[in-house]
């Protein structure tokens, strides 16, 4: 039996050039954004608020990040996911800090899951190109938007 086992995560140098990566794409969009990165667990690794972005937009940012990264797949796809599934649709998304809408993108290195990254402040899509451009910058996995 083991009693531990190792498990990679996103370093905070990532994490602090994901959400660089991500607000520098928001720049080029003329967008304001917040945008956070954390474990799996949803440990915040990394946070950046872009000047006049909605600070209602902080905790989404960072719940989006949590569901993302401990789910493994993109906030949008949520829904999908559980098909005609009612109660696992809404009785899932009606757990606090989970967000089923666009925004929020695992982390996956070489396949393994090791974080989530999640934008909010402007449209469900702009907010997901933000954070792939955070995901391209340290070299993780695509995700398909």
């Amino acid at each position: 039996m083991k009693v531990a086992v190792p498990q990679a995560t996103v370093s905070w140098e990532a994490g602090h050039a994901a959400v660089q990566a991500a607000v520098r794409h928001a720049e080029s969009l003329g967008v304001l954004i917040n945008v956070a990165v954390t474990d799996v667990g949803g440990n915040l690794i990394s946070f950046l608020r872009m000047p006049g972005a909605f600070p209602q937009s902080i905790d989404i940012a960072i719940d989006k990040a949590y569901t993302s990264g401990g789910f493994g797949f993109p906030t949008k796809q949520w829904m999908s996911i559980f098909g005609d599934n009612e109660g696992m649709k809404f009785g899932f998304s009606a757990r606090p800090r989970l967000v089923v809408f666009g925004g929020g993108l695992p982390i996956r290195v070489n396949g393994e899951l090791i974080g989530g990254i999640g934008v909010s402040g402007a449209s469900e899509e702009q907010d997901a190109e933000c954070a792939r451009a955070g995901l391209v910058a340290i070299g993780a996995d695509d995700v398909q938007l």
